[in-house]
């Protein structure tokens, strides 16, 4: 009787931690990867990061319903700086829609569509140093550690396969809050799809990011990253910023 009292009270506990973990908005991306949110009907995000050579890339998305959204992204290397502007050659398109809610017992479940890498767009092979997503399925669960603990791993399959690296990729993230203003995030790509050119991409060994995120308001954050912190493939550690806005119609 008293092992029924206890599985009862830890499952009552981990339903008021759920509760309490939903008391705010979840990002849709911790650093490159995505989680199962989605923006919320009749909201809007714009986003704007900094990345090295000049480069900057900025999108907007629309919350269409609770649970689909929308949205467009473009950008290029040399933006700021001197010489020519590098556009990508074309915009990068997303699409998701949340499939499951999360509840006391299961994950959120979303399934999505991105085409918009990251970092440099290298012609000769049609695809940016770090792939998009392409289609992707992506679980989350979240929990009130401190003041809130997410968990999230999915698998996708981009499309950016003209190097002949077609393979599924899987990844996995983390993003723990310590209050509502500050935010840390952690994710590991597998990278399984970049691993064939490896003397100008990855050699195998999964991409680490971090990310440090403050929200100044409720509305308004500011991110920094540090990107492939295991030095995968000939490039090693880059620095980025990401600045974001949130808002209702």
């Amino acid at each position: 009787m008293k092992i029924i009292k206890k599985v009862l009270l830890a499952l009552f506990l981990l339903a008021a931690t759920n509760l309490f973990a939903q008391d705010e908005l979840q990002p849709q991306l911790l650093i490159d990867l995505p989680t199962a949110a989605t923006l919320e009907r009749g909201s809007y995000a714009i986003n704007l990061r900094l990345f090295g050579n000049g480069g900057l890339l900025a999108d907007v998305a629309v919350g269409v319903t609770p649970r689909f959204m929308f949205g467009l992204s473009f950008g290029g290397e040399s933006i700021v700086g001197e010489g020519d502007i590098n556009w990508n050659p074309e915009p990068g398109i997303q699409a998701r829609f949340r499939v499951i809610d999360e509840n006391y017992v299961t994950p959120a479940i979303t399934l999505g569509f991105d085409s918009q890498g990251f970092g440099a767009h290298v012609d000769t092979l049609d695809r940016y140093l770090n792939k998009s997503r392409g289609l992707f399925a992506v679980a989350s669960k979240n929990y009130a550690f401190l003041h809130n603990l997410g968990l999230h791993g999915g698998i996708n399959y981009s499309l950016e396969n003209d190097d002949d690296d077609k393979e599924l990729n899987f990844f996995l993230g983390a993003d723990l809050s310590f209050n509502r203003e500050l935010r840390v995030m952690l994710e590991y790509d597998f990278a399984r799809n970049d691993n064939e050119n490896d003397q100008i991409f990855g050699s195998g060994e999964g991409y680490l990011n971090a990310a440090a995120r403050w929200s100044v308001s409720e509305n308004f954050y500011v991110q920094g990253m540090l990107k492939n912190l295991f030095k995968n493939g000939p490039n090693g550690v880059t620095r980025e910023i990401k600045i974001g806005y949130f808002e209702y119609f």
